[in-house]
């Protein structure tokens, strides 16, 4: 067969898309996408232009960033004509999505700094706004995915840059595709099946995927209506199918009825995404008044109005006070974000009535956050007799059935009493399924456990009804004490965070006394911070299921002056340890300046500036840090209550955080089973819930035995032959370095348990490091090796502590040791150096540094000013030696090297060659020069200058 895999999979994906209503038409390269760009939009204007009027065109599509062009794409424009006239034309219907021209093409060539050929382009009024990468079966979709991130750097952005409009990406390899939005910023973690309404997925590229999601109607309505243009970051963000249907089925009811209804999408799924775009679509029809946004805390209220402005900017006008909101209730403003407690006070105070009864039969949609929680009091039914003509949406990740309503003065209410049927239903088994959160790794810590392991400590998890047992300073010590020992193996060396979670504030007080007392002591050097307020019932023995609403950030006075004055003093000095701690100074003086404190806590807790965050309710809802890895929990938690804590831990973020840690310290097996039974079904506990310990133990036993097979010693990696053998080993190697970061956090992890030795696993990461520089450095080649788009999930072996200052402190150890030590502790540096992929380009130079320079050190204090001397002797001598080499100007190729540093771009092949002095290479060799002195720089700057400033 004389055809490749992969082009057969092309040629029947462009005959469906020609069968679909695309017309097909050939497109080598830029001279004829510039053709084919002026005729249809010709077609599209119903205009002819000049060769000057099309210049002006393409002037305008030329401009900007991918961000700039999105906005550029959606924008209605405007040229003047030669004979002078104005003329206003559109690259997009946005209107009338179905009304634009649809043509397919495939192996378009551009020419950047390297030469790319692209699979199959969408085109859409002769713009290139849908680009499908495909690989043969059997290949992983991520090198796909990194083909395109190689495409963005290489030839995106070349010559009239048309393929910068690109708006959606879609890779396949046949039986699996995925599609994400064009952001350069994003991880493979943001690529996203496609599925239909009841989440069962399309795969497969030509049985589902394309006559769905690639039909000319569908995928002109996921870019007009469905991309949302990030303004905060400046990316763009494409919906997910769950929050498409979720969307649509709202519309559709405000469209069709007056029907309430709720959706059910599970915690940490983006619902704030969700809600903003039905909110921008619904208070577009001519028939809806206003949108109203409504949460419940006062933080929510200010996190919510950012979000939604980052999602466009100026489309909310956060709500300060009461008068500000009834203001927004009588002008023009379409969409509110507003607390339910300052609605509820625009509708019960006299002083507001006179306005806000003006609107009693105006058409409002409320869209509910987090509809499981303060709804349930008098103020839904107020709000529902005030509106005559209102309709009411909740968004909730863990709705109120029978068996875990909690009664209130009205009695028991579910979610379906309240808001009608679920429109839409996305729950944490489908999420997890997707990869849009994590699993949970649950560890209960105390003496139920049956044998022998690291979690088993004398403390007492189940005598609920014995405050002062549960309360003992003995028992809290030891907590504390758990914490501070497994810290750092649960948080992958303090490169993600933790909250503690606890059952009230006279513990809270104890426990961060305890921690605070061993921090002075030198026990430990754990960031602890701690923000509680006053809660009308402190004591949750009864745990009903429901977090407590902390009323601080709602009712500021209550929240303060409520408190008793021994908390409220304790409270003040943990704060002053705060304000030491990052040079602040917030106190609980007055409600302003608590509720600024609030927020700094959060936005820490985001940057990782804060290793553990101590509380009692608050941060346990509706706050997101996909930096939070750990919940610590010595509390009762029940239903949603329990699921929306755990739910803190498990936002994606990368491979090295693979699953929300949980240390439970108190027997919550039966609730966390029943909670998960609740809000899926009981087969879920096992798509939910992490394997026990043992069976990663015997998962990485198989695994090691797979090595084995493809690489029976250490050395044998040098011996192999083909690209494949090597690819083979790559999989195999990776798949060991999952396992063991998911095992290096459970407490019980011991080298001792595996078949494989530490020594063995690290001399094997030497040669999966050495293959993975080879990739990287090897230019000489001419054709794209299979190994250039493996991913190789570095982070998974890169550890933050390891760097050029840990080094400096190895060379004073070596320096200071016995004349017996030194030849041991000279190979650990080798070792490391070997063995970290951020170290590999310094090893020789650090090598020569200990041959040459640190035998005649004195004192090992002036080690780290000598090695400074050294390197930028050392750094100056290469920059010569690789200018001389290749003719260039030093102070040009200075300039470039700066530039390279800050626009995180490489350099193109042009602004390459120009550094050259004299004469310019011949055509035939501007590619092999152009790519060579690319390399060089790229070396340059690994060896010299990354890495550097720790």
């Amino acid at each position: 067969m004389s055809t490749q895999p992969e082009q057969v999979l092309e040629n029947q994906l462009v005959e469906q898309l020609s069968y679909q209503g695309y017309a097909k038409v050939s497109i080598p390269d830029e001279a004829a996408l510039l053709a084919n760009l002026k005729a249809q939009l010709e077609k599209h204007n119903n205009v002819t232009f000049t060769a000057k009027e099309f210049e002006r065109v393409l002037n305008i599509l030329s401009k900007g960033s991918v961000f700039e062009k999105a906005k550029t794409l959606r924008e209605k424009q405007h040229i003047v004509r030669d004979n002078g006239d104005n003329l206003y034309f559109e690259f997009l219907n946005t209107e009338h999505w179905c009304q634009n021209q649809y043509q397919v093409t495939n192996q378009v060539t551009m020419e950047g700094s390297y030469k790319n050929r692209y699979d199959v382009t969408l085109l859409v009024n002769g713009l290139p706004l849908v680009q499908i990468e495909l690989k043969r079966r059997g290949l992983e979709m991520k090198e796909a995915f990194n083909q395109i991130n190689r495409y963005q750097r290489h030839s995106f952005g070349a010559k009239s840059a048309l393929f910068q409009y690109v708006q959606i990406f879609v890779i396949s390899n046949g039986v699996n595709t995925k599609y994400y939005a064009n952001n350069r910023h994003q991880s493979f973690k943001q690529t996203f099946y496609w599925t239909n309404k009841e989440n069962k997925r399309l795969t497969n590229i030509l049985n589902g995927f394309t006559s769905e999601f690639l039909e000319p109607c569908h995928i002109s309505k996921m870019i007009c209506k469905y991309i949302v243009l990030n303004e905060t970051h400046k990316i763009l963000m494409v919906l997910r199918p769950y929050q498409f249907y979720a969307v649509e089925a709202l519309i559709d009811r405000v469209k069709n009825s007056t029907k309430n209804g709720y959706i059910w999408h599970t915690t940490g799924s983006g619902k704030t995404l969700t809600s903003f775009k039905a909110s921008q679509i619904i208070m577009k029809m001519p028939q809806v008044k206003k949108v109203v946004f409504v949460v419940d805390r006062k933080d929510l209220d200010y996190q919510t109005t950012k979000e939604f402005n980052s999602f466009s900017k100026g489309s909310i006008d956060g709500t300060d006070n009461t008068k500000a909101l009834v203001k927004q209730f009588s002008d023009d403003t379409k969409i509110i974000v507003t607390t339910i407690q300052k609605l509820n006070t625009a509708i019960s105070k006299k002083n507001y009535l006179a306005k806000m009864e003006q609107l009693k039969d105006e058409r409002i949609v409320f869209i509910f956050d987090e509809c499981h929680r303060s709804q349930f009091g008098d103020t839904h039914n107020r709000i529902k007799s005030f509106f005559n003509n209102h309709q009411m949406f909740g968004f909730t990740g863990t709705p109120i059935f029978a068996d875990n309503a909690v009664k209130n003065e009205l009695g028991k209410r579910t979610t379906k009493e309240l808001f009608g049927e679920c429109l839409h239903k996305y729950v944490i088994t489908d999420a997890i399924k997707d990869e849009n959160v994590l699993k949970f790794s649950v560890e209960y810590v105390g003496r139920y456990k049956q044998k022998e392991s690291a979690t088993e400590i004398d403390i007492e998890v189940e005598d609920i009804d014995r405050k002062e047992l549960m309360e003992s300073p003995k028992r809290l010590e030891k907590i504390a004490d758990y914490i501070i020992t497994n810290h750092k193996r649960k948080t992958h060396s303090k490169e993600f965070t933790a909250m503690f979670c606890v059952g009230s504030t006279d513990m809270l007080v104890q426990y961060y006394d305890i921690l605070h007392r061993k921090k002075e002591e030198g026990k430990h050097n754990l960031k602890i911070a701690t923000i509680f307020s006053f809660v009308a019932n402190e004591d949750d023995a009864d745990a009903n299921g429901y977090i407590p609403e902390e009323v601080s950030v709602v009712e500021e006075a209550a929240a303060l002056y409520g408190m008793n004055s021994h908390k409220r003093d304790k409270l003040e000095s943990y704060i002053g340890h705060y304000n030491q701690m990052f040079g602040s100074n917030f106190s609980t003086k007055d409600s302003q300046s608590f509720y600024n404190y609030y927020n700094d806590i959060s936005k820490k807790v985001k940057e990782r500036k804060i290793d553990v965050l101590l509380v009692v309710n608050m941060f346990l809802t509706g706050f997101d840090s996909p930096a939070l890895n750990t919940l610590y929990v010595d509390k009762n938690l029940k239903y949603h209550g329990l699921i929306q804590a755990y739910s803190r831990t498990n936002r994606i973020v990368n491979e090295q955080k693979s699953q929300g840690n949980i240390v439970v310290f108190r027997n919550l097996k039966k609730a966390t089973d029943e909670a998960i039974t609740l809000f899926s079904n009981k087969e879920a506990i096992e798509v939910i819930i992490m394997k026990p310990y043992e069976e990663y133990v015997k998962k990485f036993n198989e695994a090691f035995i797979n090595l084995l097979q493809v690489t029976p010693t250490v050395n044998s990696v040098n011996d192999l032959v083909s690209e494949e053998d090597e690819l083979e080993f790559i999989k195999a190697f990776r798949e060991l370095m999952r396992l063991k970061n998911t095992m290096t956090t459970f407490a019980n992890f011991d080298w001792e348990d595996l078949a494989m030795n530490e020594q063995l696993f690290n001399d094997f990461r030497s040669k999966y490091l050495d293959l993975w520089q080879k990739t990287k450095h090897d230019t000489a080649k001419e054709k794209v090796s299979i190994l250039d788009d493996v991913d190789f999930e570095l982070e998974l072996i890169h550890r933050d502590e390891i760097n050029v200052t840990y080094i400096l402190k190895l060379l004073a150890a070596l320096k200071d040791a016995k004349k017996s030590e030194q030849e041991a502790k000279k190979k650990e540096i080798v070792d490391i150096l070997s063995g970290e992929a951020n170290l590999r380009s310094k090893r020789e130079l650090i090598e020569k540094f200990i041959q040459d320079n640190l035998p005649h050190i004195e004192d090992s204090d002036n080690i780290p000013q000598e090695f400074e001397k050294f390197w930028t002797e050392e750094q100056q001598k290469a920059f010569e030696t690789f200018v001389k080499e290749e003719n260039l100007s030093s102070e040009r190729t200075q300039k470039l090297i700066e530039d390279y540093l800050y626009a995180e771009r490489e350099p193109l092949r042009d602004e390459l060659l120009n550094l050259i002095e004299g004469d310019k290479p011949s055509v035939l060799k501007r590619k092999t020069i152009g790519d060579r002195i690319l390399q060089k720089v790229v070396n340059f700057v690994d060896t010299f200058i990354n890495g550097m400033d720790n």
